[in-house]
């Protein structure tokens, strides 16, 4: 059984090769509207295109098992013979054992964080990325070119190269490639896809087209009939790709930092607008506790290299400084609970890879140390002068949560031998939390293969270690105090940047069929008539408005055009054979007037409902102004639409309002009156 729809809103060359170094097509647009930009060749073989296909494979054995067991489990419950359901049992214990195997490979592949992260020597703590979501190919020929004869009444083996291009374009947007390109093409998809929903998706049918995605994490697959699954889709792929590109950055050099924020920024953005818009997602990782925890994650991760651009930033030992660095690195270690909250969530802790909730909780623990480590550096490593006493008092007014206990801070601060012993405290709680990161990064097998990060562990705990050894002191026959919670603080809050689907301009592949604002999926008429119109004494008797279509506006009663047939409100689609949907007013009255005594042939259109009816009243009744500039608002442009259009997944709700009455399984009723500036008789 179909669930219910979601409402809405890479491979290069040999290993070891960047993908970034992949020719990319530049955006042309051509006569259908397609574009050139292509994706990673499939049968390349780079490290990251292995884990991709290995991934895809594992979803289709996953996809195979289900179907097995839900046809076992069919079975069991469907017969009553005893020695048929011991082997359905034993069946299922199998396949059950096979699914288990699957999901938990899958798991490891999902923790392979490594392939993902920067070629640079520079020690960095890897980032958490995430796989591209798999999907299956889909065949929109036989479905676009029946509805296109059924609704449109044109021969749907006319746009055949239409089809394919959007076929082409859905193929290379499964295989992006990791930088700029590889957004923009599936960006172009995303946008191209609010077209194909108004020219092919109707409000109460489904175009037939199945869209099948499997699970980012657990390769389970989900089928939908829905435009709005395959968009959900994408857009999450399009996050996806964002925390890859964040992951490979040099984060050694600040412009590699910012290039990562940024990333994980517009990843945390995309997240958040696909938890926003939609609901009743058939995947989990598109639930709502499942994109908070990947938002959420995504923030973290921000932080981290906020912190990361601090520390490059940051040269010397002077007070002021170690206490920024403390306070940062506190703020990173809270963001990081925060994460791990989200990840015990009831629907999160049995979903969520086990190493990514380990990261998440050494992070947490490392970063606390390292608070820690640098509020003792500022306590010990520098002889307050005059002039910074007074400064650094301050600071330390709001550097701890409370203060320490006994003498006063400002005491505290004045005295060496107290200063050292409240960064010896420091430097305790350091070592502990250094030891607790180290000790949950071996309990998970998979970040024990990561050498980079344990590396990191090691340098760090060895550094509070060694630091704590030449504070301390055979006489300290003192108890040691404990040192009080550093007050977390920033100097760069993350943004959660949504995706900018504007910047990638786009052209309706299916342009040929007419404009959008009439040439819809929404919209209902009767198939296209021929009219043959004859000039008389008073011309053709009818009034034109508008442009591409233009609209007969009024019949003259009596006239040649009213003998004809002819009735206000169609629209002219042709003119003697001469297509004439996208035609401007002027043109398509030069080719009435050159008609001369022999006649013209019109086909014309006529409109019975539509679902923008104040759309068309905006076209059709406007008072004067730029037409061609209304009918561009009015489809968010022909090159680049406004991010509203296009990011309107929610059905809008028929909208209700006078101007032009309508009469039900009739065309709009246009009175013919006095002829307006913006009309003319013919």
């Amino acid at each position: 059984m179909e669930q219910p729809a979601i409402r809405d809103l890479q491979m290069s060359p040999p290993d070891g090769a960047s993908d970034d170094d992949l020719p990319s097509a530049a955006p042309v647009e051509g006569g259908l509207g397609g574009s050139i930009r292509k994706g990673c060749d499939p049968l390349a073989q780079t490290q990251r295109s292995k884990l991709q296909h290995r991934r895809a494979r594992i979803n289709q054995q996953i996809n195979k098992e289900m179907r097995m067991r839900a046809g076992a489990e069919n079975l069991f419950r469907a017969t009553t013979n005893s020695r048929v359901r011991e082997t359905v049992a034993l069946e299922l214990s199998f396949v059950n054992s096979n699914l288990q195997l699957l999901k938990e490979e899958l798991e490891e592949l999902n923790s392979s964080m490594e392939v993902y992260q920067t070629d640079s020597e520079a020690i960095n703590v890897p980032m958490i990325p995430l796989g591209l979501k798999e999907t299956k190919e889909v065949d929109f020929s036989v479905s676009i070119q029946d509805f296109i004869c059924e609704h449109y009444g044109e021969d749907g083996s006319l746009y055949d190269k239409e089809i394919q291009a959007l076929m082409e374009l859905r193929q290379a947007m499964r295989t992006p490639s990791r930088n700029q390109a590889g957004l923009e093409l599936l960006m172009e998809y995303y946008n191209q896809m609010f077209y194909l929903d108004q020219r092919f998706f109707p409000l109460h049918r489904n175009l037939g087209v199945h869209f099948h995605w499997y699970d980012s994490l657990t390769g389970v697959p989900s089928c939908q009939r829905t435009l709005a699954f395959e968009k959900g889709s994408v857009l999450f792929n399009i996050a996806a790709l964002y925390t890859q590109m964040g992951a490979r950055q040099d984060r050694s050099a600040p412009a590699g930092i910012d290039k990562a924020v940024d990333a994980f920024q517009r990843a945390a953005g995309a997240f958040n607008y696909l938890k926003e818009n939609f609901s009743n997602a058939p995947s989990l990782d598109m639930s709502s506790p499942s994109l908070c925890m990947l938002v959420q994650l995504m923030v973290a991760q921000v932080q981290e290299c906020v912190f990361e651009r601090v520390t490059l930033t940051t040269r010397d030992a002077h007070v002021m400084s170690q206490l920024r660095l403390a306070q940062e690195a506190a703020r990173v270690s809270d963001v990081y609970l925060l994460a791990q909250q989200t990840m015990v969530h009831p629907l999160m802790k049995d979903y969520v890879p086990f190493s990514w909730a380990s990261v998440v909780q050494v992070k947490a623990e490392h970063f606390r140390a390292l608070a820690h480590f640098h509020a003792a550096v500022a306590l010990c490593n520098r002889t307050l002068s005059a002039d910074d006493e007074e400064g650094v008092e301050e600071a330390f007014l709001t550097f701890y949560v409370s203060g320490p206990a006994g003498p006063p801070l400002s005491r505290v601060l004045r005295d060496p031998e107290t200063r050292r012993k409240l960064g010896k405290a420091h430097l305790r709680r350091a070592v502990i939390r250094h030891e607790e990161a180290m000790r949950v990064h071996g309990l998970c097998r998979i970040l024990r293969k990561m050498d980079l990060l344990q590396d990191v562990l090691a340098l760090t705990h060895k550094r509070s270690l060694d630091m704590y050894a030449r504070l301390d002191r055979e006489d300290d026959f003192d108890e040691t105090v404990d040192a009080p919670e550093i007050q977390p603080q920033t100097h760069q809050k993350p943004e959660v940047t949504p995706p900018n689907f504007a910047a990638v301009q786009i052209r309706d592949i299916f342009q040929r069929l007419g404009p959008l604002s009439v040439f819809c999926a929404r919209a209902r008429w009767g198939p296209a008539q021929t009219i043959c119109l004859q000039r008389g004494e008073g011309g053709l008797g009818l009034t034109l408005r508008g442009d591409s279509p233009v609209l007969v506006a009024g019949v003259v009663p009596g006239g040649c055009a009213a003998e004809a047939g002819l009735r206000e409100g169609d629209y002219i689609v042709a003119v003697d054979g001469r297509d004439c949907k996208w035609a401007k007013h002027g043109e398509v009255v030069h080719m009435l007037k050159s008609c001369g005594d022999r006649g013209v042939e019109l086909s014309v259109v006529t409109l019975h409902s539509h679902e923008a009816q104040v759309d068309r009243r905006a076209v059709t009744l406007s008072h004067g102004g730029d037409k061609e500039n209304t009918r561009q608002h009015l489809l968010g442009g022909a090159k680049g639409q406004s991010s509203a259009s296009l990011l309107n997944w929610n059905r809008k709700k028929k909208r209700e309002g006078g101007g032009a009455s309508k009469r039900p399984g009739s065309t709009f009723s246009l009175s013919f009156g006095a002829i307006r500036d913006d009309e003319a008789m013919y």
